[in-house]
C-alpha cells in the first residue's frame, strides 16, 4: 500500500509543478491554474503523511 501511495502521491505531486508552471503562460485563466497547482500539491503533501500513518 505504501508504494502505491507514493506513485500516485508523486503523480499528483508533478501535476501541481506542471499546472503551476503552465499558468504563466495562460491568459486569462492564471489564478485558477495556479491555485488549483498548490492545491495539487498540498494534496500529494496530505496522502503520504495521513494514509502512510494508517497503514505502519
Amino acid at each position: 500500500m505504501n508504494v502505491i501511495a507514493f506513485i500516485v502521491s508523486f503523480a499528483i505531486f508533478l501535476g501541481g509543478l506542471f499546472l503551476m508552471g503552465w499558468a504563466v503562460e495562460a491568459v486569462g485563466i492564471e489564478a485558477p491554474l495556479f491555485i488549483s497547482g498548490i492545491l495539487a500539491v498540498a494534496l500529494s503533501i496530505a496522502i503520504p503523511v495521513h494514509v502512510m500513518e494508517k497503514f505502519d
